[in-house]
């Protein structure tokens, strides 16, 4: 684990999300640099090693991308926000200055990269997000999305998705209004200032709409006795349709959200 995170992925339960990230000068035999993998042929490998994986015959890439974009998120995430919000430190997470660890089914493992970075106490959530964003996630969606013919929306709501969970979990873990506030910023705002790309100055695009934005609706459903209010995600991620699979809990587009009576816009969508 990267020293200066250790503190914030203390005991057997956070350790092993803050390992994830590495870092020494030099990456590790077999990782594969991002900006590589972004090569279609090897984007495409690993779409295949996925597919067999999860038991499908590959005619069908779009639920396979998504599944793997999740599992992709849920190891990046953790170490890169913890960084980036509570210590205000920006790693070098662009593709061009990251290396994955893929496992023989094409899972990622690890993430290396060659430093840490730098400190950016007081930057906006914009340019202190722009390397993962931007330099990392805009690229990687923008390949998979024609190589398996995969909704970048769905692909960017598997990121918010991945976003509310870290950041739910570190506001209850510290309470710290850091977290609240650039949690709002990723994934509330519906339009963004002028796009950063990584230094402090913009560049001279406009205001856009907020890829990692979404409406996200809450039904109400009667469950023991009593209703629940489920919070739906903002997107599909076609889980239903990998083979044996169904609609996850908070599907927007399961049968039985679809047909409910009692439904309310979420807060903040």
């Amino acid at each position: 684990m990267i020293p200066i995170l250790a503190p914030l992925f203390e005991g057997e339960d956070l350790r092993p999300f803050g390992e994830r990230l590495q870092c020494a000068p030099v990456a590790p035999a077999g990782a594969v640099r991002v900006a590589d993998l972004l090569a279609p042929d090897a984007l495409m490998d690993v779409m295949r090693r996925s597919a067999r994986f999860r038991r499908s015959d590959g005619r069908d890439l779009r639920p396979i991308a998504s599944a793997w974009s999740l599992e992709y998120l849920a190891a990046l995430l953790p170490p890169v926000i913890a960084a980036a919000t509570v210590l205000e430190q920006v790693f070098p997470i662009g593709a061009e200055e990251t290396w994955v660890v893929l496992d023989d089914d094409g899972n990622p493992g690890s993430f290396h990269i060659l430093h840490t970075g730098a400190p950016m106490p007081g930057a906006a959530t914009t340019i202190r997000y722009a390397p993962l964003l931007w330099q990392h996630l805009a690229p990687l969606f923008e390949t998979i999305a024609p190589l398996t013919r995969l909704a970048p929306k769905i692909l960017w709501g598997n990121a918010a998705r991945e976003f509310d969970v870290v950041f739910e979990q570190a506001l209850a873990l510290t309470g710290l209004p850091a977290i609240a506030e650039d949690w709002a910023r990723l994934v509330r705002d519906p339009v963004w200032p002028p796009r950063h790309c990584g230094g402090t100055e913009p560049t001279l695009q406009q205001g856009f709409d907020n890829p990692l934005h979404g409406r996200q609706r809450e039904v109400r459903m009667f469950h023991d006795d009593h209703y629940d209010t489920v919070k739906l995600h903002r997107q599909c991620c076609l889980y239903h349709l990998l083979p044996g699979e169904d609609y996850c809990g908070a599907c927007p587009l399961a049968p039985a959200h679809r047909e409910t009576e009692t439904e309310t816009e979420a807060p903040g969508s």
